[in-house]
Parts: structure tokens; sequence; C-alpha cells
């Protein structure tokens, strides 16, 4: 990220904050109080010009729309649009956000079997995948590629996993885990 950013001279990407925490032991609240208060104390490490945090690990389009409303608190009369990426729509998020990292590495797999990395494989349809990591991203991946042809045969994240050599839906396999925490 720090690369493709430096290259078109945006500060995306530079640097990465994380708070100590389990999320998932955590009520809405505490996630908001502790979310705000971290932006608090970044206070102008962080920045539309400076430093724009986006969505990674345990966070979504509302732990961003917490650092922008904090930080729009903060630095008022200000255009404070540009500190967070990942924002809702509704509030200057951009469209194909939710999507754009998955549907990055679909295409880069695109890309690089068109060129012959796997020889006798020139595209994605028929391939089996395996994700790792079924969150944000590659929930998004799983149903992406799933589209494109490729069989899902495994699925996993921070509580569990599975396999099936037959495929797994990925569309059943997000109802799930909505439902249970888990896949």
């Amino acid at each position: 990220m720090t690369w493709k950013t430096a290259v078109v001279d945006i500060p995306f990407g530079v640097a990465k904050g994380d708070v100590v925490c389990d999320p998932k032991r955590l009520s809405a609240e505490d996630l908001q109080h502790i979310t705000r208060r971290f932006i608090v104390e970044l206070n102008d490490n962080i920045g539309p010009y400076t430093d724009i945090p986006a969505p990674d690990v345990n966070t979504n389009a509302q732990t961003m729309a917490l650092i922008y409303d904090t930080y729009q608190t903060m630095h008022k009369g200000q255009n404070n649009l540009g500190v967070v990426t990942g924002k809702p729509v509704h509030i200057g998020g951009s469209l194909g956000r939710r999507e754009a990292t998955a549907r990055g590495g679909l295409f880069a797999t695109q890309h690089a079997l068109a060129r012959g990395v796997l020889p006798g494989v020139s595209e994605v349809a028929g391939l089996s995948e395996i994700i790792q990591g079924f969150g944000n991203a590659g929930s998004v991946a799983a149903t992406l590629f799933h589209q494109a042809g490729a069989r899902v045969i495994g699925l996993s994240d921070s509580r569990g996993g599975i396999q099936c050599a037959a495929g797994v839906d990925p569309v059943v396999a997000i109802e799930h885990k909505q439902k249970t925490g888990s896949v």
C-alpha cells in the first residue's frame, strides 16, 4: 500500500496502528468508546494530508464512520472527508470500496493466469480455492472467485474452518457465519 500510494503522492498506507483487545468480546458501546479515544490520542498524527487510515482486521465501515466523526468533531470547519477510507457511502465513502480488496485479488489472479503462471491454466474457472480469513475481504473474495467459476473448497476464520472437496457455497457460508459467528 505504501508503494502504490507513494507513486501517486497520496498519504494512504503510510502506517498502521492498533488497540490491543479482542473486539469479539466487547460490546458495541465499548468498541465505540475505544475507537473514539484512539483517534483523540492520535490527534494530528492522522488527517487528510498526513496519514489516512483504512479498514483492516476486525474493523468495518462502522469503525471508519466513528473515526471520521471523531476527527470531524476535533477539526470543525474543515473538509475532513478524506481522513479515513472505508466509510459508508452516505457519509462520503466510495461505491465498491467494500469489494475493492477482494476484486483486486481476483484481477491479479486472472492476470497472472493469463500470463502463464500456472502452465496450461489460463482462467480461474475450474480451479479450487481455499480462503484463509473469511471476514470482510475473504468473504467477498470467496464470492467473486465462485462467481468466476472457481470451486471454494475451504474456508477459515479466527474461530474455525470448513473443508469440502465438492465445494462450499460462499453465500450459505456467509449466512452461517452471520448466525453463528464462525464458519
